[in-house]
């Protein structure tokens, strides 16, 4: 009798996956990624579109897998990752919609922090307001990586927002909540980084790092209205993913 998988999500097996993976939202992303990138990518992953591969980077061991969208899809799949197959590092490599003026479209921004208007800690039974924030190991390789590769890079905070179409266009701007956000510095808004977060955050255990970053392309601008279109960000946000590819083949060999 076969061994069963350790979820209904991810129709796979521990070894098959590397210590570090690269998240993007999008499928289609993950398989470009592998197909570009990575040296004899292996489809591990294919549950619900999901696609995962296992290959190598300059001989690193590395995985790629999509988290779909929003916290609630990227909870699951952390969740798992950390919790059943024993995967140490996840590197969410995103979209995100500028609200600082000096972030321009195509530049790259590292979550620092991240924001959230959802109710993703609510599970946790914390006495108080959670503040996510990243690995600062994976934040200053990557950073590392970013200079190295000349990339213009930004790091701060990020919202990551349950809504995608806010019902908030005809508000006053003291009550438009993008405004709002930005007022506090937040650099860019995306759908993804504080479920990440908090799930390596609970995760993480002596002896068992589980560690977590979000960086992400800006796609389009909220303050501005520029924008790119499904395409561009689907095959040519290729500086983050070289930063995160880099960053996971310095984790290959702790």
């Amino acid at each position: 009798m076969s061994k069963p998988y350790p979820t209904p999500h991810i129709k796979a097996v521990p070894e098959d996956f590397a210590r570090t993976v690269l998240m993007p939202g999008d499928p289609l992303r993950a398989k470009f990624i592998a197909e570009t990138f990575l040296d004899n990518p292996v489809l591990v992953n294919n549950v619900r579109g999901v696609n995962g591969y296992t290959g190598t980077f300059e001989g690193a061991r590395v995985s790629v897998m999509a988290s779909g969208m929003g916290m609630p899809s990227i909870g699951i799949y952390s969740y798992e990752l950390y919790n059943f197959f024993g995967v140490e590092n996840i590197i969410r490599i995103g979209s995100a919609g500028a609200l600082d003026p000096a972030i321009h479209i195509r530049e790259v921004v590292f979550g620092m922090g991240a924001c959230t208007n959802s109710n993703f800690a609510n599970q946790f039974h914390l006495p108080g307001t959670y503040a996510p924030i990243c690995s600062y190991d994976l934040l200053k390789t990557a950073v590392e990586q970013a200079k190295e590769l000349g990339v213009t890079y930004h790091v701060g905070n990020l919202l990551s927002s349950d809504p995608f179409y806010g019902d908030d266009s005809g508000l006053p701007d003291a009550l438009n909540g993008n405004l709002c956000w930005a007022k506090m510095g937040v650099m860019a808004v995306e759908m993804e980084a504080a479920a990440l977060y908090m799930n390596a955050a609970r995760a993480n255990k002596p002896g068992a790092p589980r560690r977590a970053l979000a960086l992400c392309t800006i796609s389009d601008h909220i303050i501005t209205g520029e924008v790119t279109t499904a395409e561009e960000r689907q095959n040519t946000f290729t500086d983050m993913m070289k930063i995160a590819l880099r960053t996971a083949k310095e984790f290959d060999h702790e």
